[in-house]
């Protein structure tokens, strides 16, 4: 019998385990979410694509097994690196051959870049309930480049809580970043689960 992962993801709590899920999770992860119809990569590739150029120098940040570098590629865009806490996930992503370089993540850490390395940098659904706390939302903004675009999704479990949203307004109300996609519509149909893709531009 396979092991269901999906809903034991929204109820993480530490950074340890979400890796050790994740870990255990890698290979049966793309058909149990396959299954429930993920339609949020696309989703976030297709309003990503339609404000950078092809060649723009992307960051998958917490690409799993590559399935959002997947959608990135489908909609043109093929100068990706990705990153991810879960070195199986990685494994994954190494295999299907769209990444030119990847890496883990450790929680908490500082990013082992220098600020402005990306144009653009993508989190789809990385952070969330059971997922990345609310704080990576900072540290990916302050890695852009000025003019950098960060494409990210919350799902209804992160729609609930107003710490999300909030966290996005925080940057467009100042006057930082400009708020340029805000599109709800079909997560994971198959178990009912919407998601809110944006795209913003750190000013």
């Amino acid at each position: 019998m396979v092991e269901n992962f999906l809903d034991k993801a929204y109820a993480l709590e530490t950074a340890e385990d979400t890796k050790a899920l994740y870990d255990a999770w890698s290979k049966s992860y793309e058909d149990e979410v396959g299954e429930n119809g993920y339609a949020t990569p696309l989703r976030l590739a297709t309003a990503i694509a339609q404000h950078v150029a092809p060649d723009t120098r992307i960051l998958d940040f917490g690409c799993g097994t590559g399935l959002c570098g997947m959608a990135l590629r489908s909609v043109g865009l093929t100068n990706i690196d990705g990153a991810d806490l879960s070195d199986e996930m990685l494994k994954g992503a190494q295999a299907k051959g769209i990444y030119k370089d990847l890496w883990r993540v450790q929680a908490d850490a500082p990013l082992d870049f220098e600020t402005g390395t990306y144009d653009a940098i993508t989190a789809c659904g990385v952070i969330g309930v059971g997922a990345a706390p609310i704080e990576v939302f900072d540290t990916l903004m302050n890695a852009l480049a000025p003019k950098g675009k960060l494409a990210f999704s919350f799902n209804d479990h992160a729609l609930a809580d107003p710490i999300f949203e909030a966290k996005v307004m925080e940057y467009t109300d100042c006057g930082f970043a400009s708020l340029l996609v805000r599109e709800y519509g079909d997560h994971l149909p198959g178990i009912d689960m919407k998601s809110m893709v944006y795209v913003i531009e750190k000013n």
